[in-house]
Parts: C-alpha cells; structure tokens; sequence
C-alpha cells in the first residue's frame, strides 16, 4: 500500500503539542481512534494518525477536524498505511519523530476470528511486531496498547481485577493475551521501555456532536451498533445471542462504557507514561464497574429512542462469555481516571449518532448494502 500524507493544512506536522509533544495514533480513523485523536488535539498534542481504513472511512477525520475547528485540526496529520507492511510504518517513523504511540490498529470481531482465525493473527500479531520494531529503531519507547477485557476470558468471579486469571476463549482475544505477553517480555529486555496495557471492556456512545461514532461495515458484531440498526430501519430485529445464561434476566452482562469516557483514559495512560520513569510494563482495566444485561442495554436505548426494538432471542455464540465486568479500582488510584457517563448517557448519544447518520459516515442506503 502506498503512503501519502494528507495534512490538515502544510504545516500539520510542525505544530507543536502538549508541551512540544507528538502521538502516532495507529487505527486513528476507527471507532476508539477518533475520539482518542479528539482528545488529543483538544489536549493541546500534535497528532498524525495512520489507517489503512479496512474497517474507517476517510469522511470520520474529517468530521474530527470540523469538530475541533482549523486551530487545532492544524495540529493533525493523516498518514495512509498498513501496519502488516514494514515499509509503510519505516516511511511514517522516517517522516517525524514520535514522544509517544497510542495503537489501536488491529481486528476485534470475535466471530470473525473464529472463523478466521489466520486473519487475526496476521493483523494484530504481525502488525504489533512491526510496530515495535520501528519504534525501537527510531528511540520511540513509549506505548499505550489496546487490549480488551477478552483476555480474562470467563472470569472465575467477578469483578475483573487486572491480576486475575487470564484466559481467552476465542482467536481474538488469544491474540490480545499473546500481546501483552509479548509486550511485558519487550520491556523487561529494554527497562528503558514504558508501556501501558489498556484493557478495555465495551465501548459504545458517540460524540455529543453526533457527528463521529461507530460505523461498522457489513453486519456490525457489538450490540450497540446493531439496535441502532435496527432503530434506523437497516434491520428488521436484534437477534440477542444465549438468554440461558445463570443471570439476572438469562442474557450475557457486559460493562458497557462510553467511548468518550475511554479516550479519556488513554489520555490519562499517556500522561501517567510521560510522567513515570519507572512504569515499566502495567495493565489497567477500563470500564465503569458495573455489569449490565443485553436486555437492561436494550431497555435503555428504547428509552432514548421512544420506540420498542423487535427482539429475537437466539442460541449462544461461540467464544462468548457468560458476564464479564471489571474493577475500576486501579485505574482511578494510579491514573487518576473513572467513567463519569451512565447507560442513559451513552444510548442518548449512541441514538443522537444513529439518528444525524442512519447510515454511518457514507450517508446513503444504496452507497451503504450489507
């Protein structure tokens, strides 16, 4: 894939940042990478953002840049690349020189990696060892990565405490667990090396804007995306996967937290990383602490929406955990972070999304068939 740089403005990557610092944001135009890079910018960080848009559009940096106005949309960079292609990451780490990267980059749809397993593999082991290959290269040693509560796989108890057991049941979060090994051996080769690991448990929500959010291509694999789906017509039913589980209502408990929420928390990694000599290899959880049901997340988006959604109750998906909710405890003593947003909140905006773009970033049903 080839490179090119498409700048907010000539002089994007000159701009100076949060005290003179600059983020690589991998994966910058998904779901997670826009409100990071948001945030960033808002920050005061220099920002370039690298995406090969397998699962992004090009149209969502440029909703970020109208967010955020021309002031500080001059403060980001967009470079088009592939994480899977060495020579794509040695042109971006050539160009500028980094402080520090946030990488999201990788696959995350753990039906998918069921099925194709080899894909995941590719994508998310061999692009992560890539990326540090050139990070070490070029003296960049300072890491935020995206994990995922799937690396506790089913928790013997919960709450999920960043020491528990870890356990994935399926591809996807195999090759987040195998990361984090990977990552922790890195570092203990190189002290000098600080890198946080960031599991998070299920984003949702949008901009309070309404103008980024999630759009995922082709059936979407999380439960949010898809009752807004089906609240904007694109569906006929939610299909809700097991409702035999040992809870409260028989489907599978998640912690679900709002995506501003999380960028808010790599903001607080990467300061905690710039601050802390010593930090060496640490993960911490992401999430609000408390678990709720598909049928408690469907009840509160039909209040944001006003209307019932159809729902249809099927068997258990495969690699599926019965209840998986985390303990916030360490990222709100050692980062000096926590969730401030609610269910409500997070299906008002999620609704306030689907509703300016009921068909995603492309904004036309026949630009836009499943």
């Amino acid at each position: 894939m080839a490179i090119g740089g498409v700048g907010a403005g000539g002089g994007a990557g000159s701009v100076e940042g949060q005290q003179g610092r600059s983020v690589l944001v991998t994966g910058g135009a998904g779901f997670i990478g826009t409100h990071t890079v948001l945030r960033l910018l808002e920050k005061g960080y220099a920002v370039t953002a690298v995406d090969n848009f397998h699962n992004s559009v090009p149209e969502a940096l440029d909703r970020v840049r109208h967010i955020v106005g021309p002031a500080l949309s001059a403060r980001l960079q967009f470079i088009f690349g592939d994480l899977t292609i060495k020579d794509d990451l040695e042109k971006v780490f050539a160009a500028k020189r980094y402080d520090a990267v946030i990488h999201f980059a990788g696959l995350k749809a753990v039906a998918e990696s069921v099925a194709h397993p080899e894909m995941y593999n590719r994508n998310n082991i061999v692009g992560t060892v890539n990326l540090y290959d050139v990070m070490k290269k070029h003296g960049c040693n300072k890491l935020v990565f995206s994990s995922s509560a799937t690396v506790y796989g089913q928790p013997e108890k919960v709450p999920c405490v960043e020491d528990s057991p870890l356990k994935a049941l399926n591809p996807y979060g195999r090759t987040k667990l195998y990361l984090e090994e990977m990552l922790r051996d890195y570092q203990h080769a190189n002290p000098e090396w600080r890198t946080i690991l960031l599991r998070y448990f299920n984003p949702i929500g949008a901009h309070q804007s309404g103008d980024i959010g999630e759009d995922p291509k082709g059936v979407p694999n999380n439960l949010l995306p898809y009752i807004q789906q089906v609240a904007v017509g694109r569906r006929p039913e939610l299909n809700v996967y097991g409702h035999d589980y040992r809870t409260r209502d028989g489907t599978a408990v998640r912690d679900y937290i709002h995506v501003v929420d999380l960028a808010d928390g790599h903001i607080a990694a990467l300061e905690k990383l710039f601050a802390t000599p010593d930090i060496g290899c640490v993960a911490y959880n992401l999430g609000t602490g408390r678990g709720t049901t598909v049928l408690e997340m469907v009840s509160a988006f039909e209040k944001a929406y006003g209307k019932k959604i159809p729902v249809k109750m099927c068997p258990r998906r495969p690699g599926d955990s019965e209840q998986v909710y985390a303990s916030t405890a360490k990222a709100e003593q050692e980062l000096g972070w926590r969730a401030k947003y609610g269910i409500e909140e997070m299906c008002r905006d999620q609704w306030n999304w689907a509703r300016k773009n009921p068909y995603g970033y492309c904004g036309d049903a026949a630009e836009n068939k499943d």
